[in-house]
């Protein structure tokens, strides 16, 4: 039986540690900060990153290059694995597109290598989450069939609450109207969002003050969990240059629901050009999203 590799993209906020540890190909992406061109081999720390966007800097981002993909994938190829690529969420982004083109073309090409590019709706650490899952079965003996098959059937369990500091940069993206904007600022207004079934984000609530908000998202994961109360091993958490934020989450969800593992890193750079400093984002499985 032929052995596969996982690849992703940088929107599943999976670390280069991470993905070396686990022996998973992170496909780069791209953004623009202060006329400069980041990614790749020339990177900017997310602390440094984060710091620009509070003196009011704005980035700008782009879809994966499909060049860096094709690169990527005939790298593993020619290692001598198959390819299970799990993509950003394509209602956000097009690289879902993108990547399936290149994996078409590819096995097109190359007749005996098989290239599974999967929508995983998902974004930031729940994509990650989706992968650290798939993984696992990988790494317990699962073909490339199916674990492909695991992370279709369960990739609307995959469950993303998330809340962020500053209603301007959803306001830049299209998320919500001027107004909305600036009169939630004034009035300490926290958006609640998720993404849907459709990969989308979406406003499920508001509350006025960074605490309520922060423990609306465990409000919500005790409303969505359902029967994976007792099946979430690990939780993964991700921020906005906030930690002390995301930490609090975490202990919040150990005294709910008795779970001690945490995964918690940074939202990198192509999401937080969005979400903006002080975004917390908490990912597990539950019966719905």
């Amino acid at each position: 039986m032929k052995k596969f590799i996982i690849t992703t993209d940088g929107n599943s906020d999976l670390t280069e540690d991470y993905a070396r540890e686990h022996d998973i190909r992170l496909i780069p992406l791209y953004y623009n900060l202060d006329g400069k061109l980041y990614g790749g081999d020339d990177v900017l720390s997310p602390e440094a990153f984060y710091a620009k966007m509070r003196e009011g800097k704005m980035p700008t981002t782009m879809a994966v290059n499909p060049q860096v993909v094709e690169k990527t994938f005939r790298s593993v190829i020619e290692d001598g694995y198959d390819i299970l690529h799990i993509a950003f969420s394509s209602a956000l982004s097009g690289s879902y597109n993108v990547t399936a083109m290149v994996g078409q073309q590819l096995c097109e090409e190359l007749p005996d290598t098989k290239i599974i590019v999967i929508d995983s709706l998902s974004a930031s650490l729940g994509q990650g989450l989706l992968i650290h899952k798939a993984n696992q079965l990988r790494d317990q003996g699962a073909t490339l069939e199916e674990t492909a098959q695991w992370v279709e059937d369960h990739k609307l369990h995959m469950c993303h609450q998330f809340t962020v500091d500053n209603l301007f940069h959803l306001f830049r993206g299209g998320r919500v109207s001027r107004t909305t904007a600036v009169l939630g600022t004034l009035a300490q207004i926290k958006p609640v969002l998720h993404v849907d079934d459709e990969g989308r984000l979406v406003a499920v609530g508001k509350v006025r003050g960074r605490k309520k908000s922060l423990n609306a998202l465990v409000d919500k994961m005790e409303e969505t969990i359902g029967s994976y109360r007792d099946k979430n091993d690990i939780i993964f958490i991700s921020h906005g240059d906030c930690i002390d934020d995301a930490r609090y989450v975490a202990d919040r969800v150990k005294e709910r629901f008795g779970i001690d593992q945490f995964y918690i890193d940074m939202v990198n750079p192509t999401i937080g050009a969005h979400s903006g400093p002080g975004t917390v984002a908490l990912f597990y499985l539950g019966d719905r999203r």
